[in-house]
């Protein structure tokens, strides 16, 4: 059996001012919102027993998430209503071979 590895600056948990715990390397942000906004953010987290950060985080991530989602929607579409192209009964290599052979 190995022995474990030893824990490194990186691997260790990092313990916040706040108190908080972070497994990995984490960057902290500054953003601004309206006063509004942030109220109903503080409200949000504190119903779903959530901090701020953690709320904030994982809206952002499931944002992207559908944002990428929706890209390859949309790509699967576009590639879906390409026709194929007609070279006159002619396949593409053969076309290719033809021009290199004039060269």
């Amino acid at each position: 059996m190995r022995a474990p590895e030893p824990a490194t600056l990186s691997t260790m948990p990092t313990l916040t001012p706040s108190n908080t715990i972070y497994t990995h390397p984490v960057a902290k942000v500054m953003i601004s919102m309206p006063d509004s906004l942030l109220e109903r953010v503080d409200l949000r987290a504190k119903a779903v027993g959530e901090t701020r950060s953690g709320l904030l985080q994982r809206l952002a991530e499931g944002e992207l998430e559908r944002a990428e989602g929706h890209d390859r929607e949309e790509i699967e579409r576009l590639l879906n209503d390409l026709q194929p192209l007609d070279f006159g009964g002619v396949s593409a290599a053969q076309l290719i071979r033809e021009d290199r052979e004039s060269h």
